[in-house]
């Protein structure tokens, strides 16, 4: 999840100009909780795997996740919630989820906190290469640009020739791969699912995944580390729900820079929690990354909106010239109203005689009087 707001966040298009609805300091709230979660997520993940089966982690990571998705969810929408047309769909981006959060733990137990964070910030690099070259989209010389430095950013990070930061980066660069590539082959997805139906098939297939994890060892966790597992858990579905409300307040492009401050939290974090001095390549190598990150979202931002405003443009027109003709058909209609002509209309006459049958041989003319 280290790099899910900002790659799907690059994934919708933007309307960015502010609907009447939007709330955006509320959205950058939301979002700055959101990335206080996850790296709170990440750190504990950190600390568990060290002492406990990577299989074991990911394990009760995600089925404590999914119980308290449930335990919120389904007394409000019952099972009707996973109902849907796209079972397989759903199957395979849960797998994908689960393995690309699988090897971020991995590199979490290799590398420093704030370095899996900026390889995980890569991601959106990885999926524009994919939408250009799987999905043939239309490409630039400045998207080019950026995803060059994005990367060079990325191996500036890795610092090859450390064995062990090379083995994490290695993890931490496959999570990447996985959470980009597969971002762009779902990215339909969320045009025709609810998003309840989204999150609690997504932890479901997660749990069931990681469960396989669980013939590589087990050990029973002490009561702190009970309460730091469970503190996982609620960590990573706290974190899902502010990323997701943090969108609906306010445009992507107002909030989804706020992600990167993930970067901050990790090197604070990593330095109190494990003692991780960040070192210049982290220092230089994320700075380019997250510029990468923040400018490839302002200038697929830009494109649609230089490519809807044409459409945009013409339908204006349209509906002004629309609003034209009706103001002068109104106003031709109240003109013939005044210029007719009025008809001297006579008086009603007064009631007709009525007749009436007294005999069938004979027909009497009466008029009818009160009283």
């Amino acid at each position: 999840m280290t790099s899910a707001a900002v790659s799907q966040a690059a994934g919708p298009k933007p309307a960015e100009a502010a609907r009447p609805a939007d709330n955006v300091p509320l959205g950058i709230a939301l979002m700055i909780g959101a990335t206080v979660l996850l790296t709170l997520s990440n750190a504990f993940s950190k600390h568990l795997v060290a002492h406990y089966p990577v299989g074991e982690v990911m394990f009760l990571r995600s089925s404590i996740a999914f119980g308290l998705v449930c335990a919120f969810m389904l007394p409000a929408t019952g099972l009707g919630v996973f109902r849907t047309k796209k079972p397989g769909a759903h199957v395979a981006r849960g797998l994908s989820q689960a393995i690309s959060q699988t090897l971020t733990v991995l590199a979490l137990g290799l590398m420093p906190l704030a370095g899996v964070t900026a390889i995980g910030f890569s991601a959106p690099l990885f999926a524009a290469v994919v939408a250009i070259l799987w999905h043939k989209e239309a490409s630039d010389p400045v998207r080019w640009g950026v995803l060059v430095v994005g990367f060079v950013g990325v191996l500036v990070v890795t610092n090859p020739g450390a064995d062990s930061l090379q083995v994490g980066a290695l993890f931490a660069l496959g999570n990447a791969v996985m959470y980009g590539t597969v971002t762009v082959a779902v990215r339909g997805m969320a045009k025709t699912e609810k998003a309840g139906t989204l999150l609690i098939w997504q932890m479901a297939v997660m749990a069931a995944a990681h469960s396989v994890l669980l013939v590589f060892g087990f050990r029973l966790p002490s009561l702190p580390d009970a309460a730091l597992f469970g503190l996982l858990g609620a960590s990573n579905v706290g974190a899902q729900y502010l990323w997701t409300r943090a969108l609906a307040s306010a445009p992507a492009t107002a909030v989804s820079p706020f992600y990167y401050l993930m970067l901050v939290w990790g090197m604070g974090l990593g330095y109190l929690a494990f003692g991780e001095v960040p070192n210049l390549h982290l220092v230089i190598g994320g700075v380019i990354v997250v510029a990468a990150g923040a400018l490839l979202l302002w200038h697929e931002t830009w494109t649609r909106r230089r490519k809807s405003a044409p459409h945009v443009e013409a339908n204006q027109v349209q509906a002004n010239q629309v609003q034209a003709n009706q103001v002068q058909a109104n106003q031709v209609q109240a003109s013939s109203r005044v210029d007719a002509p009025r008809l001297n209309v006579p008086p009603r006459l007064s009631r007709p005689a009525v007749l009436r049958m007294h005999r069938p041989e004979t027909i009497v003319l009466a008029r009818d009087y009160a009283g």
